[in-house]
């Protein structure tokens, strides 16, 4: 939404109230977990500038900091553009959604990033998107071909 920033609070909250802390996270949140939310739904709002996304089929998660089985994750009917800190869900690991909102879990998402999240505890933030060249190049019989110094440079890094 323009002019509304991604730690702000979202549009059917107070900008500020009791609940709320100077630096804008809810009381009771830890400042890891802001710092998390924030930068998360920053990639959200990037990921809509740049054009990366396919309606509500594309998803960014992070692990929750201080536990191993919960992550942050868009709501279910969001548009990227709409994310904001105060917005994304926690799940865990069997797809339960453990934050108060009024919105599910993506379920497409929650299996993805879940089995990532659990069998690669060292990574924190999981993109799946569906940019108009990424779907390009998955779109040929053999994938990213080694025709350039790019193309080289990322072709040990790609699961297909």
């Amino acid at each position: 939404m323009p002019g509304q920033g991604v730690c702000s609070a979202g549009p059917d909250e107070e900008a500020a109230d009791m609940d709320t802390l100077t630096d804008g996270r809810p009381v009771g949140m830890s400042a890891g977990e802001w710092e998390a939310r924030c930068d998360l739904a920053a990639a959200y709002r990037l990921c809509a500038l740049y054009g990366w996304t396919d309606l509500n089929n594309t998803h960014i998660s992070a692990r929750l900091p201080g536990t191993d089985d919960s992550f942050l994750l868009n709501p279910f009917g969001m548009f990227f553009e709409e994310i904001t800190a105060s917005s994304l869900i926690v799940v865990d690991r069997e797809g339960n959604v453990q934050s108060e909102s009024g919105h599910g879990a993506n379920l497409a998402g929650f299996v993805i990033h879940g089995a990532i999240h659990t069998a690669m505890p060292h990574l924190h933030f999981i993109m799946h998107t569906h940019s108009r060249y990424g779907v390009a190049v998955a779109m040929q019989d053999k994938g990213l071909l080694p025709a350039s110094q790019k193309a080289l440079t990322v072709m040990g890094w790609l699961g297909y």
